[in-house]
């Protein structure tokens, strides 16, 4: 990890981008440190994508500074990033975690807890934090999450935070209705409220869109928590709630007519739609199964998300690790005599508060449903314990809505000895990949139904059974994703054309977007964070802590947000942009040297 440096520091002196305006070695010359430097440099290795290769100009930048020798792992695609990641070819990786749910926990859990499905960090402090956080109100839980940001980073320096994201995007006005073009702060974009401009474009001109992950980690709902299949699950799975653009729980388009949450915050009822059915696709079109989305279902789908072991590679199981029990509720007298949490209203009057038509019984069979003639389906969550945040997970695309029947038929393997390279599980992209021998087996509970994809796009049709004749029936019949990796050519794309949307304008593209008349610009703060994670296995910055606060306090968040013409925010963790602990990190080259002085030390011992 370690390198002759010498006496002659100048020779590091940085050549700033003709893009960028980050400060160099000789734009702080004279600004004395009180520590003496490292008298050798110190080897890192920053793996990233091609994509991020702003951040990681920035980056190294900013670690040649401050005594780092850096060498780039730079990598093509997602796919190609996991595989060195999972190699441990790397020191430091650039990250980013977005928390579509909305809610502080899931900004946490998966990353930083030692059993979560996407963390490196194994630390009783910290799981015991983010378990108290869980419990508690909006209220209360700042100084648990300030608490476990000052264990994550300022004493162990775990992660290091480079800065929250804006959320923009672009569309052909033109083309598209402005105000059905939705920007929700959290969830991904939602489909099937877009409109065109020309009614007449509805059922054949295909609604194009884009997106930079062509290899898709599953179709499967809780087998997937990444950039390549959230937008795509969101909008083929319903689920009993959603988020409204400005995160707060809704049932709107979602299965339930209505939902409630008993007295004790352990007990969440749902009463559930009964014009949703599921969509399959034979040969190159979309046919509703007949099939209804109902309370069997729910029970199945929340069941196997909970259950770590209902599939191999389970990589949503820690957002519902606190749902204990779904149940079919069968007895109106539950429903009237349980509360209404934070009033005297019983569970049964809430409930018919969205409804249009009574509850006069409940059904368990959900082919038995009939909301017309009061015969309804409700269904009983409780939780392990109180845990509100729970109605955040059940709106993210891992609560989707499966079919018991359909993923039951597919997966037919056991999954202890589940054998990748002869099982194909449900959802598996290659049961949709063009050209495949094998049958698109999808079902889809949502708005639409992806037919096939290839390395160019994925083609999806809208689901005749979902909800038709409501306000939530998708106005659009076709929805094209092409998969354009990189930034520049997406926007070329955009402004010649090629496609409608741009989810994801660089913010050194702004100008362009607003200079071109036939497009909109829609821009909000994002719950969005990118940060360096660290290699905790094989290398010396999963050992040293010193090593980790060298690079932790090397790092000018400023300057990363001058370069990017201030559309970037602070961030201290995933938790900044929902919970303002007031922690804010500073670059400190003090703090740098004697951290490298300290592991330097150490390794000559």
């Amino acid at each position: 990890m370690k390198k002759q440096w010498g006496l002659t520091l100048a020779s590091f002196a940085l050549v700033a981008l003709s893009a960028c305006n980050v400060t160099t070695r000789d734009d702080v010359e004279g600004e004395a440190t009180d520590v003496e430097p490292p008298a050798e440099s110190v080897d890192i290795e920053l793996l990233a994508m091609s994509s991020n290769e702003q951040d990681i100009n920035i980056l190294r930048d900013q670690l040649t500074s401050n005594g780092f020798t850096v060498s780039i792992n730079q990598q093509p695609d997602y796919g190609s990033f996991v595989s060195q990641r999972d190699a441990g070819n790397y020191d430091i990786a650039i990250s980013s975690w977005t928390t579509v749910t909305g809610n502080p926990d899931y900004a946490i859990r998966s990353l930083f807890k030692s059993d979560g499905d996407n963390s490196l960090i194994d630390d009783a402090d910290i799981d015991a934090l983010i378990e108290k956080g869980s419990t508690e109100s909006p209220e209360e839980y700042t100084d648990t999450y300030r608490e476990l940001e000052e264990t994550l980073v300022t004493e162990n320096a775990y992660i290091v935070p480079l800065y929250t994201s804006m959320k923009n995007q672009a569309f052909n006005q033109d083309v598209l209705k402005e105000e059905s073009v939705r920007l929700s702060k959290s969830r991904a974009f939602a489909w099937d409220s877009v409109d065109y401009v020309k009614v007449e474009d509805q059922e054949e001109r295909p609604l194009v869109l884009t997106q930079a992950i062509s290899e898709l980690t599953s179709l499967d709902p809780i087998k997937g928590n990444d950039g390549s299949i959230n937008q795509l699950n969101t909008n083929m799975y319903v689920r009993l709630v959603n988020l409204t653009d400005d995160d707060e729980i809704t049932a709107d388009a979602s299965l339930s007519y209505e939902y409630a949450i008993a007295e004790g915050n352990e007990d969440y009822y749902f009463v559930l739609r009964d014009d949703l059915f599921f969509a399959a696709v034979e040969g190159e079109d979309v046919v509703e199964t007949g099939e209804r989305v109902g309370i069997d279902d729910v029970i199945f789908s929340l069941e196997r998300a909970s259950d770590r072991d209902s599939v191999p590679d389970h990589r949503t199981y820690t957002l519902h690790e606190h749902i204990g029990e779904v149940t079919a509720v069968s007895n109106l007298t539950e429903l009237e005599d349980a509360t209404l949490a934070g009033s005297s209203d019983s569970i049964l009057e809430h409930l018919e508060s969205g409804l249009d038509q009574s509850i006069d019984s409940l059904v368990t069979d959900k082919d038995a449903a009939n909301s017309e003639e009061g015969a309804y389906q409700v269904v009983k969550l409780t939780t392990t314990e109180p845990f509100p945040q729970v109605l955040n997970y059940l709106a993210h695309q891992s609560a989707g809505i499966v079919s018991k029947s359909q993923v039951e038929s597919v997966n037919t393997y056991n999954v202890e000895e589940f054998d990748v390279n002869t099982d194909i599980p449900y959802g598996d992209q290659r049961l949709v990949t063009e050209g495949s021998d094998l049958e698109n087996s999808l079902y889809a509970s949502g708005p639409y139904i992806m037919t096939y994809k290839n390395d160019y796009e994925a083609v999806f049709l809208k689901n005749p059974g979902y909800q038709a004749g409501t306000e939530y029936e998708p106005a659009i019949e076709e929805v094209r994703v092409r998969f354009i990796s990189d930034p520049d050519s997406a926007l070329s794309a955009l402004r010649s054309g090629e496609i409608d949307m741009y989810y994801g304008v660089p913010e050194n593209k702004m100008d362009l977007v607003e200079g071109d008349e036939k497009l909109q610009l829609q821009s909000i703060p994002s719950n969005g964070v990118t940060y360096l994670a660290f290699n905790t296995s094989n290398r010396d910055v999963a050992e040293s802590v010193d090593l980790r606060k060298a690079v932790l306090y090397a790092i000018n968040q400023d300057e990363i947000i001058q370069v990017y013409n201030n559309d970037k925010l602070p961030a201290y963790s995933t938790l900044s942009p929902l919970v303002d602990t007031g922690n804010k990190l500073e670059a400190d080259q003090n703090k740098v040297y004697e951290h490298l002085n300290a592991y330097l030390e150490s390794k000559d011992e």
